[in-house]
């Protein structure tokens, strides 16, 4: 299959490395890099849909990668003196108080230490409201603040009812009005059904927590993702791509992800305190449920043991977010890169080298 786009000259390597992503794919693909601003890096191929060529308009889901722009978000908030890290939960939700977590502060539950990785009754996935009242009444599996596992589904119930709680608006409409809007970004969470999408399928073999090895904590990891990239039919449907899921539900190019870290990273949606504050390490370990290496800032992934954000030497202070099936988001601050890798093809995070690929061949261009 053919690759589309340019890249500037330097960086020729990292179209090599696309090509071969686009040579063994079954669907499409698009990367895209930013330095200082200007775009040096403008790739994609493949197909969308069956006979449908991926373009450079072409948008995916990006499942854990909407993680990163909720964190966006909340730290926008903080700017603004609206949410403190630093706070108990209840300031802003009185009813989080119940079974022992009335002392629980905003960052654990933005550094997936709170201890509610599921919830309790089983309550429609879409509905943000309930999953939010009933994980307020939850008890924490553990101590909150004392491990550090995944939220992945729960991380957007609790961060969506705290961003309605400080302004009275979901997180879809802070998305449109502070990110997508005033930025020209391609971005959207709470997506219409005539927003045309590249359809998700999964590789053969596809699986989730491919470092776990425990079957009891299987059951757990199973309760928590619900089923959810187990059917292409639920992670293709409208009514998922429609709700406002603040854990995975974000539709948006690779382009507009790129720039969107590009605008964080040069001080434009932030002051630079607040990212900093945003991007520190808040929690860091062996996830206590995946068995997964974790490095958490408040919301965001940082640079971890296994090279989620590139070759140990590419940026130690590097952030962002990853997603369920390959997605890669983030930026490289210190060298002033932004960089969003999207996918329709669903692989195993075992066997799928494709964003590592990228950003080793971008760490060599640069």
């Amino acid at each position: 299959m053919t690759v589309h786009g340019a890249v500037k000259p330097g960086y020729e390597g990292v179209r090599e490395a696309f090509g071969d992503i686009i040579e063994a794919t079954t669907g499409g693909a698009a990367f895209s890099v930013f330095r200082d601003g200007a775009p040096v890096v403008e790739l994609w191929g493949g197909s969308a849909a069956d006979g449908v060529p991926w373009t450079e308009d072409t948008r995916a889901v990006l499942f854990s990668g909407t993680k990163g722009v909720v964190a966006t978000i909340l730290a926008i908030l903080t700017a603004q003196g609206k949410l403190d890290p630093d706070e108990r939960v209840t300031r802003y939700w009185p009813e989080f108080a119940l079974a022992g977590k009335e002392d629980v502060p905003v960052s654990q539950v933005l550094s997936h230490t709170v201890g509610l990785p599921y919830v309790e009754p089983d309550l429609p996935m879409l509905d943000n409201a309930a999953n939010a009242n009933a994980l307020a009444a939850q008890r924490p599996l553990w101590t909150p603040g004392t491990k550090v596992a995944y939220h992945a589904l729960t991380y957007g119930y609790l961060a969506t009812e705290l961003a309605r709680r400080v302004t009275g608006e979901d997180l879809g409409t802070l998305v449109r009005e502070l990110l997508a809007e005033p930025h020209g970004l391609d971005l959207r969470l709470g997506t219409p059904p005539t927003v045309p999408v590249a359809t998700l399928r999964r590789a053969p073999g596809y699986r989730i927590s491919t470092f776990l090895q425990d079957e009891e904590r299987r059951r757990i990891v199973e309760r928590m993702y619900r089923g959810l990239l187990d059917s292409g039919d639920s992670m293709n449907s409208p009514e998922y791509r429609g709700a406002t899921l603040a854990a995975g539900g974000a539709v948006g190019t690779a382009t507009a992800m790129a720039r969107l870290y590009d605008l964080l990273r040069s001080g434009k949606l932030v002051p630079d305190e607040v990212l900093a504050q945003a991007t520190r390490t808040w929690s860091e370990g062996i996830d206590a449920i995946n068995d997964r290496p974790l490095r958490f800032g408040l919301g965001f992934e940082l640079a971890d043991p296994i090279g989620t954000y590139g070759p140990a030497d590419a940026d130690p202070a590097a952030f962002g977010h990853s997603g369920a099936g390959g997605g890669r988001h983030g930026a490289w601050p210190t060298r002033g890169l932004s960089f969003s890798f999207v996918t329709n093809e669903l692989q195993a995070e075992d066997v799928d080298h494709r964003a590592s690929s990228l950003l080793e061949a971008l760490h060599e261009a640069v």
